[in-house]
């Protein structure tokens, strides 16, 4: 791959082990905004250093999954690295040239509290762990402890989150204590982005996301969640021309509310269009209804629409399998909740998502989805009057991924 420009920011992470002012750290920390170009420049001079400074030694590269791992690294370093070394790849590891020997580089995944056990026992020589802030703790503290070749460091990237979180407290607000070096990355150090993508991404955010993914900040999550969802863009009041398949999103409650969802995408623009809600409160009506009858509802409800896939609350086994016997296609949705949220901001700022006025319940829960201050060591919503907002928040992090060509200022 041939390089026109690196950042001044950028050669500093691929450098800093071999400079004089910076070479005696024991680990290095990038962080900052999205697609500031800091998971590259640290592959880049991860490998780099550890070809220049060790042979026959290994090494590991984790993510917060080994595909998540594959798909950020792994295969983008072929292209980062084309001319530069030679990488062979092995089933869950890479080795690569260095001086007279070999370097194995292996991959781990750094999921759950459990997936420490993966990493005991190796001897490493240096370890790079790409989003750090979506691992455990104890994972990557394990990992810390296996570098214990004479000359091994420690390299680290992320994204913001809140100043709560364990990586913070323990790295980057210690970072003298601990040796490291703390690098911040802004969509400026990446030279890859023209001003149109740096504007396309600060319109997608708002908020505490605007302030973590755009200003790289460690910033509290607090206040409305979706500060961003405005009600002259948001919501329509006639139905527009829709076309193509149907969809239905569902968050199932016992005695909390019960909503279905009917998404289509708008002909014309290309835009996704929450079409209608229906909603049942048990606590409300003072009785709750059976699944069977919920599936009966839905399909009353529907009429003559037969959607492609409903997307249903993932813990509701019981609706989820009454649905299918009534000849539904359903899917269990995909439940993370920040992930999820994101999506739906970006999809609000962006005008991708809109909805009609007939979903009353919907558009109440909008302005009062708000961040649980009390837990500020965690991103969480209060878990109230949140039901519409789960069943978005499925449909946004589940829904078929169709390519948007509206653009808005």
């Amino acid at each position: 791959m041939i390089y026109e420009k690196f950042s001044d920011r950028q050669l500093e992470v691929m450098f800093w082990w071999c400079r004089p002012s910076t070479r005696n750290f024991d680990a290095v920390i990038c962080d900052g905004a999205v697609r500031s170009g800091k998971t590259m420049a640290m592959t880049i001079g991860f490998v780099l250093w550890s070809v220049e400074n060790f042979t026959d030694s290994d090494f590991a590269l984790c993510g917060r999954t080994i595909e998540s791992l594959r798909r950020n690294i792994i295969e983008p370093m072929k292209k980062w690295l084309e001319g530069i070394v030679t990488i062979r790849q092995g089933r869950n590891f890479i080795e690569i040239p260095a001086k007279n020997g070999t370097n194995r580089y292996y991959f781990f995944g750094g999921r759950n509290n459990s997936a420490y056990k993966t990493i005991q026992g190796v001897t490493l020589a240096g370890v790079m762990l790409d989003e750090v802030t979506l691992m455990p703790e104890n994972f990557v503290n394990q990992a810390i402890a296996r570098c214990s070749v004479t000359g091994s460091r420690i390299w680290f990237n992320c994204n913001p989150e809140s100043p709560a979180h364990w990586f913070y407290k323990t790295w980057i607000s210690q970072c003298n204590g601990k040796n490291a070096l703390c690098l911040k990355f802004s969509m400026n150090d990446n030279p890859a982005l023209d001003d149109d993508i740096k504007n396309r991404y600060k319109r997608l955010y708002s908020g505490v996301f605007y302030e973590r993914y755009i200003l790289g900040k460690w910033s509290v999550a607090d206040g409305l969640i979706y500060d961003m969802f405005d009600k002259n863009i948001n919501i329509i009041h006639e139905t527009p021309e829709t076309s193509g398949d149907y969809y239905v999103s569902s968050d199932y409650g016992i005695q909390n509310a019960t909503v279905f969802l009917l998404w289509r995408r708008e002909k014309k623009l290309n835009r996704w269009v929450c079409l209608n809600e229906w909603y049942y409160s048990g606590r409300e009506n003072h009785r709750q209804k059976t699944v069977s009858e919920l599936a009966t509802e839905l399909r009353k409800w529907l009429g003559d629409i037969q959607p492609t896939i409903v997307y249903i609350d993932p813990s509701a086994t019981a609706l989820i399998a009454e649905c299918r016997h009534n000849g539904f296609t359903v899917k269990p949705a995909k439940n993370d909740v920040l992930e999820g949220i994101t999506k739906v901001s970006s999809m609000l700022a962006d005008g991708e998502l809109i909805f009609s006025d007939k979903c009353t319940h919907t558009i109440e829960e909008f302005d009062n989805y708000s961040w649980d201050s009390s837990q500020p060591e965690k991103d969480s919503p209060l878990k109230i009057n949140d039901h519409c907002m789960d069943a978005v928040r499925y449909f946004a992090n589940s829904r078929p991924k169709y390519a948007f060509i509206t653009k808005f200022a």
